[in-house]
């Protein structure tokens, strides 16, 4: 074969090397998440023996990748614990209700989907051009805790990661006044049920990437989706904004969540200044009143790692 004949022969090596580098970056993608996924559960006592998890499925990205983890997770768990995975079907124009039982019936888990039209009550309460999320949000939560009884279940596990939790800092501080999260694990409104979110340490970049890599059939919330300017996403704009100016700021802000100091706040309910005491005695924690504020790399608990051997 001739040099000119060669050139319409597509070489084999490059198509092999690429391929072996995305099973690569595969493989260390689920390794994080796999990693991020268990310290969260570890730090904060989220899976027990004999727990029964209602995983809640929107179709979305995050809640794929959390039931696709938790899966791999519960293989290699020190402790038994079942998955039940959960949808409500709101009943919204044009929703594909055949692609999630499909789904779940091929991964052989135990799933429920519950059917509602919150849809129409919502389009019918809220007046047009207003944000749709709290009335929407109240419904759900309601229909999803009578479900999580008949199903026995004693934890819900919602796919809120990193990101939505600082999104949520930053709104109650800017909107609500107030220096308040999304917790890692609380107990429910009506005090039944532990809500868990496994995917606390985890950014959503990586969860992007895990949603392409293993092509979850993913469906488009129409509901709240089709909002505009809604300030959380605004404020998750003005997240990434951050981030691509100044690499590694958003890890140090979650960072910061969980390194709070009460006594450099202002909150006299939770720190006892009106008794305040002076000790005579040194103490590292207290202020230096005259001095230069000094801001070294915060530590980053959310991002370290456990081995799951």
């Amino acid at each position: 074969m001739t040099t000119t004949e060669n050139t319409w022969v597509e070489s084999e090596a490059p198509d092999a090397a690429k391929t072996a580098k995305i099973e690569r970056e595969a493989h260390k993608l689920e390794k994080r998440l796999c990693r991020q996924m268990g310290q969260a559960i570890s730090d904060y006592n989220m899976i027990e023996a004999g727990d029964r998890i209602m995983v809640c499925m929107s179709g979305g990205k995050d809640s794929y990748g959390m039931l696709d983890i938790l899966m791999k997770m519960k293989a290699r768990a020190p402790v038994d614990f079942t998955l039940v995975a959960v949808n409500l079907d709101q009943k919204q124009p044009g929703f594909p209700d055949h692609i999630l039982p499909a789904y779940l019936k091929e991964l052989g888990i135990e799933f429920h989907i519950e059917t509602q039209d919150t849809y129409s009550i919502v389009k019918d309460k809220i007046p047009e051009g207003k944000t749709m999320c709290s009335l929407c949000s109240r419904l759900r939560r309601g229909i999803l805790y009578r479900v999580a009884r008949e199903l026995k279940c004693n934890k819900l596990a919602l796919g809120h990661h990193r990101d939505d939790m600082l999104q949520t800092f930053f709104l109650n501080m800017f909107f609500g006044g107030k220096l308040k999260g999304m917790p890692p694990k609380l107990v429910s409104d009506n005090g039944e049920f532990m809500v868990i979110r496994p995917l606390a340490y985890v950014a959503e970049t990586d969860l992007q990437k895990w949603a392409t890599h293993r092509q979850f059939p993913i469906i488009p919330c129409t509901l709240c989706g089709s909002q505009e300017n809604l300030q959380r996403q605004v404020v998750g704009q003005m997240l990434r904004d951050w981030q691509k100016k100044h690499p590694g700021r958003i890890e140090n802000m979650f960072a910061a969540l969980q390194n709070v100091v009460p006594s450099h706040l202002m909150d006299h309910k939770l720190h006892d200044f009106k008794n305040l005491q002076i000790t005579g005695v040194a103490d590292e924690a207290g202020d230096k009143a005259f001095d230069e504020e000094e801001f070294t790399e915060a530590s980053l608990p959310g991002i370290q790692v456990i081995s799951m051997n």
